[in-house]
């Protein structure tokens, strides 16, 4: 992360240096933070985004059916698990649990056996858990400068090979509630045995971070063979914030191989470069060509959300799926 805001701060600069237009890829993304838009990255790229002509452009990840997320609202009085299936041959892992920080839970860990600990206590720092052949590290957060948003961080590692197998279950109780409002997330799937998910996992507001922050381009990936949204695509949620911006090709795409060839690939990683491509035309066409000096920033994403081709099976756009459209560069050229 350091190395990436290291990197844009460098492009950023250069492109001031230069004075040109700068079209920023970014197709990385990862599952740690509140995924509002408020952590120290998704702050900083907001921030660099405004300096000179820039456009940046995310991926939204590959998160939409990898079963990493889950969500809900606690209301007085009521109980919530949460099962969480862990893979045989599964190494050191992470889970997240984000909450309002003026509410308070009673929280539990339940092991596959049945065997319950807690309920942890909600002083700040480390508390350190045993069952068997793992080692439960659960760190209580506190808001950040960036965000009043409380993170309670658990840390799963082996004693000797392997996590333990099996369901662990999560139990919330609320103590003190304002909104109620929980989210869980784990590592990207990639990280993980395909078979290590919440059992009732939750596709909405699985964007990875950063294409969650406010001042980028999001990306998501669409089938265009068929004409229809990538299921594995990371999604928005329900709220005000739109995301994703719009969607591009990203299934079985054919592209140039490490060590020469070409080979097929799919993920919103190849969707978001379709989109990068097409900013740095829009701004060729504006600002070098001076059609339109003033052609970069928010304004080169009006253009594509504007031009964006509405995909079919959809009555609402924008939606957390596909939000404004696929990719049209015609359509969003100004007439």
């Amino acid at each position: 992360t350091t190395q990436m805001m290291e990197a844009l701060n460098y492009t950023a600069r250069k492109g001031m240096e230069l004075s040109m237009p700068t079209a920023v890829n970014l197709s990385f993304g990862n599952t740690y933070g509140s995924h509002d838009g408020t952590s120290l990255l998704e702050t900083f790229i907001d921030s660099i985004s405004n300096y000179g002509r820039m456009v940046i452009c995310v991926g939204t990840g590959n998160e939409g059916t990898a079963g990493g997320h889950i969500s809900g609202s606690l209301r007085k009085g009521e109980m919530r698990e949460i099962e969480l299936a862990v893979a045989e041959y599964e190494t050191e892992f992470s889970l997240q649990i984000w909450k309002d920080y003026a509410d308070d839970y009673e929280i539990f860990l339940i092991t596959p056996s049945g065997e319950e600990s807690g309920p942890v206590s909600r002083r700040l720092g480390l508390q350190t858990f045993r069952y068997r052949n793992t080692t439960v590290l659960l760190y209580y957060g506190e808001p950040s400068p960036y965000s009043s948003a409380q993170e309670i961080y658990l840390i799963f590692q082996p004693a000797r090979d392997y996590v333990d197998s099996g369901i662990w279950t999560i139990r919330l109780i609320p103590v003190r509630l304002v909104s109620g409002r929980y989210d869980l997330w784990l590592p990207v799937q990639s990280a993980l045995n395909t078979s290590t998910r919440f059992l009732t996992s939750n596709p909405d507001r699985t964007l990875t971070i950063p294409s969650t922050a406010l001042g980028v381009i999001s990306v998501g990936a669409y089938n265009d063979s068929y004409q229809s949204y990538a299921a594995f695509s990371g999604r928005g949620g329900q709220d005000a914030r739109i995301k994703p911006d719009l969607v591009a090709p990203g299934v079985d795409l054919v592209a140039p191989r490490v060590g020469g060839g070409y080979e097929e690939v799919t993920g919103t990683s190849f969707a978001a470069p379709f989109v990068t491509g097409s900013a740095a035309l829009l701004m060729e066409w504006g600002i070098i060509r001076g059609n339109d000096p003033y052609l970069y920033g928010e304004k080169v994403k009006a253009y594509l959300r504007r031009g964006a081709r509405q995909l079919p099976g959809y009555d609402v756009f924008p939606n957390p799926q596909v939000g404004y459209g696929a990719l049209c560069v015609e359509d969003s050229l100004p007439e």
